[in-house]
């Protein structure tokens, strides 16, 4: 019966080759995709929610409204020597200059006045852009553009003419209303949308 000898003495016999050699590494699985197509994107830090977004909408469109009716009443067609025109069984287009808030109230007479408006407003129309970026409910999101759109549409007539323009006068027989503008109807529906998020929809997310 032969035997194998051993090259190296050092070397452990050649049955034990097999116990000593270093483990095969194994073949890494690679991660399966999620199901719907890849990962999901993570919405950023800085990215607008879909509410943000119909919120700043609003008051993009409400500002641009506004200004472009009172540029067409003043320049183009000419309301200040046209007026009163007849726009309906209860409504009449008219000129009068606002120096105060809205509907007429808070009238203001001095240069200091009309200033305080004005950065009154401004600092308010900033504090409802930060209320839009953070809300994610839609109505509150959409009424508060429309209350910080018709701000700045006044406050661009304070600071181009010295006083709002209003032209829209709602009247019933000898009976009329205030005389505003598309900026003030803004603003009321912006306040009755709040008043509409706070007392029902608010109820219906609590629960």
């Amino acid at each position: 019966m032969s035997t194998t000898e051993n090259p190296d003495p050092s070397l452990p016999p050649a049955d034990g080759l097999e116990q000593f050699a270093p483990p095969r590494p194994r073949a890494v699985k690679s991660p399966s995709p999620s199901k719907g197509g890849g990962k999901k994107r993570r919405a950023k830090k800085g990215d607008l929610s879909f509410a943000a977004i119909l919120g700043f909408t609003a008051a993009f469109i409400t500002l641009v409204l506004d200004q472009v009716t009172k540029i067409y009443g003043l320049f183009i067609y000419d309301l200040p020597v046209r007026e009163p025109v007849p726009f309906g069984p209860f409504i009449n287009l008219i000129v009068v200059w606002n120096r105060g808030v809205s509907y007429g109230l808070f009238q203001q007479s001095t240069e200091i006045g009309r200033w305080v408006l004005i950065v009154v407003s401004i600092i308010a129309a900033i504090g409802l852009g930060v209320w839009i970026r953070r809300t994610t409910g839609r109505v509150l999101a959409i009424s508060l553009g429309l209350i910080a759109g018709g701000a700045v549409g006044n406050v661009v007539d304070r600071l181009a003419y010295g006083a709002v323009f209003d032209f829209i006068q709602i009247y019933f027989g000898s009976w009329s209303w205030y005389v505003f503008n598309v900026a003030d109807a803004a603003i009321v529906a912006g306040v009755v949308g709040l008043l509409y998020d706070s007392f029902l929809l608010e109820k219906r997310r609590s629960r």
